[in-house]
């Protein structure tokens, strides 16, 4: 007789990550290429030394930085295992019955349905509009009295499309006070949009204690190897989160590391500028090629090539270039160096592609 283990696990998808393949040019998975600053690598030698002792469970020294950073308090900012334990988390902290509902936009971030299911909740999908982009009128108008959480990611991944200030906000004003609306700001670093509506989620969230922000080292800070992401939202919120948090899950070397990236952000950060430019002009060649895709505000584009997506993906990784397909809904590529996306744009480009894809 083997242990008794829930039926319904049966039912979800593990999450996939992006490929790889020894010696292929990998834009699968949405990571920077360029390697730790030499000051974030110093930070991350002496914290392997002290690996015999415990990190600080709490993450006191690293919640303050965050917190100090945006301008909030200790007592707003959370610290998890990457922001995907943190939407686990969350979930767990507001979800108790098979009934209560946790509603985003698909497709978007694929671990949204499982952490859902793991919790025993409710899963709700509502399409992106005809621009691949969350539909915050369908979104608004699908929430119940079950629902308990609303995840808007923004910019939304796998499609890279997002919603500016005035739009999100016009979405808040209708979500119900007792809903929990998580803005899914893992990809902040690499949004340009104008001053005047450029959607900072921690702004929005001062005033509205139902809107909590995750964010993320792992993409614009490079350190998607250690896995550390930070929640930010109201006291009451942020203490329900550590009451669930799984105990030393944020390691003491992952601490130090987003403690010293903090302290480099601005050298960091100028980097996105160069992923920008380059997904930028990867854009530019694929529409010049007879692409449709939308405008993206990540380190990413988006293809949506519908039922040719896997052969797509299939004949690129055939090209040597890994990239990622989304069941029949599209395609995923991330900008990485430039000699790398050039490789994609020769496969993507190439007459035989066009003529067996488009």
């Amino acid at each position: 007789m083997s242990a008794h283990i829930r039926p319904d696990l049966d039912a979800i998808p593990a999450y996939v990550a992006g490929k790889t393949h020894p010696g292929a040019v990998k834009l699968a998975s949405n990571e920077t290429t360029f390697p730790p600053l030499p000051s974030v690598t110093k930070a991350i030698t002496e914290a392997v030394e002290l690996s015999n002792r415990y990190p600080d469970n709490h993450a006191i020294e690293l919640r303050g930085a965050i917190a100090d950073f945006l301008g909030v308090q200790l007592e707003n900012v959370a610290a998890g295992c990457g922001s995907v334990a943190l939407c686990q988390e969350l979930v767990q902290i507001t979800c108790r019955h098979p009934e209560d509902e946790v509603l985003f936009a698909w497709r978007s971030f694929e671990a949204y349905p499982i952490v859902t299911q793991v919790a025993g909740a409710k899963a709700v999908q509502v399409p992106l509009d005809d621009e691949s982009t969350h539909d915050l009128d369908a979104l608004a108008a699908a929430i119940t009295p079950r629902t308990r959480v609303v995840f808007v990611c923004n910019p939304n991944n796998p499609t890279g499309t997002a919603r500016g200030k005035a739009e999100l906000v016009e979405f808040l004003d209708k979500v119900p006070a007792d809903v929990l609306v998580v803005l899914d700001e893992a990809y902040f670093e690499y949004l340009r949009m104008p001053a005047e509506d450029f959607p900072d989620g921690v702004e929005l969230g001062r005033n509205r204690p139902n809107v909590l922000v995750l964010r993320t080292f792992s993409k614009a800070y490079g350190l998607a190897g250690l896995r550390v992401g930070y929640a930010v939202g109201a006291p009451e919120v942020i203490t329900a989160l550590m009451k669930v948090h799984i105990p030393f899950s944020v390691s003491r070397v992952a601490q130090a590391a987003a403690i010293a990236s903090l302290e480099a952000r601005h050298e960091l950060l100028e980097r996105t500028d160069a992923v920008v430019a380059e997904r930028d002009r990867m854009r530019d060649a694929l529409l010049a090629a007879g692409y449709r895709l939308p405008v993206s505000h990540s380190n990413f584009l988006w293809l949506p090539l519908g039922d040719r997506s896997a052969d797509y993906g299939a004949a690129s990784t055939e090209a040597g270039v890994i990239i990622r397909p989304y069941g029949v809904d599209g395609v995923r590529v991330t900008a990485g160096d430039p000699h790398e996306n050039d490789a994609f744009l020769a496969f993507a480009t190439d007459p035989a592609t066009i003529a067996r894809f488009l």
